[in-house]
């Protein structure tokens, strides 16, 4: 077997059933979107269903939604029938999750989340299935095969249904219209807590650990303020500590190639003018937004008036725990 022919062969089937979705996507979906803002609106919450593989991506919708601020929970079929009913309140959506539409678990606790008031979403690949009839509105997942050989295994499905959950999070999310730090306030460990809660100004380096140099500087006095740094980056500024860019170990290495007498030139004629910057009163966030876009090992931190602050230098963000 070609491992990897195999492996592209999945992938490709599971990428096509999303496709399958989104071209599915019509006015149903809008009101699904409606209804989750309705309830959002009126301080219920969404509470998502399912049974096994379903199941399982019922919880993953569940936290991410409610990671993003659509507040969520998952409910078990079988542990809702045994007393868990409890937690659905009058203003909750009911959200079943079933591809076949036919899950005997779920199903019954179907009427009895009528009983209580609750509307309920059933997605599902079946449109004639019992799932879509019984429910007030029904979104259609159909894809046309599994990435299982015997068209069984929940594959394409769960990936689909997985995607589509996600989309209905992000619309949400941009409708509430819900920001950086409402999203740190929901992690406030780990990574992401970090990054969105760290400044700036809390992993810039300063003081001797800065490398400031003049434009009239030669670069070999540059390199020198660079070791005593321990850095790979001197910042360029006039006497008034305005930013006027930055000399890096690697413009060293290019100009060292190029111009035997390159040690001896000054640096305002070989800096690299209007660098990338964050400003110092910035959240530590956006200093990866920089990096993910840009080639570069260190930032330098001005102020509003673009004046020198300090500087970010990359081998610093493991020790903050940013990256």
């Amino acid at each position: 077997m070609d491992i990897i022919a195999k492996a592209k062969q999945v992938l490709k089937i599971e990428s096509d059933g999303i496709m399958a979705i989104a071209d599915q996507l019509d006015e149903s979906f809008i009101e699904f979107v409606s209804l989750c803002s309705d309830t959002l609106s009126k301080n219920g919450k969404l509470v998502l269903s399912g049974i096994g593989k379903s199941g399982q991506i019922a919880q993953k919708l569940a936290s991410t939604l409610s990671s993003t601020g659509s507040r969520s929970s998952f409910l078990h079929p079988v542990e809702a029938l045994h007393g868990d009913l409890g937690m659905i309140h009058k203003d909750d959506l009911f959200i079943a999750l079933s591809y076949s539409g036919e899950t005997d678990e779920l199903l019954t606790t179907l009427p009895a989340v009528h009983r209580l008031g609750n509307k309920i979403v059933g997605m599902t690949g079946n449109k004639d299935s019992s799932l879509a009839k019984v429910s007030d509105l029904a979104i259609i997942t159909k894809i046309q095969e599994e990435a299982c050989p015997f068209n069984l295994a929940p594959t394409t499905t769960t990936t689909a249904m997985l995607a589509l959950g996600d989309a209905l999070a992000m619309v949400l999310m941009e409708m509430a219209n819900f920001q950086l730090q409402d999203y740190g306030a929901l992690h406030p460990s780990g990574a992401i807590g970090r990054s969105v809660t760290m400044k700036v100004s809390d992993v810039m380096r300063t003081g001797e650990r800065l490398a400031i140099v003049s434009p009239e500087t030669i670069v070999s006095d540059a390199v020198v303020a660079m070791c005593q740094s321990k850095g790979g980056t001197a910042v360029v500024g006039d006497k008034d500590s305005n930013l006027l860019g930055v000399f890096t170990t690697g413009d060293l290495k290019r100009g060292i190639s190029q111009n035997g007498d390159f040690l001896n030139t000054p640096v305002g004629e070989v800096m690299v003018k209007e660098p990338s910057t964050v400003n110092v009163r910035e959240m530590a966030v956006v200093i990866m937004n920089i990096l993910s876009k840009k080639s570069i090992n260190a930032i330098p931190v001005v102020d509003d008036d673009n004046k020198i602050q300090g500087i970010i230098d990359i081998q610093d963000l493991p020790k903050f725990k940013v990256l």
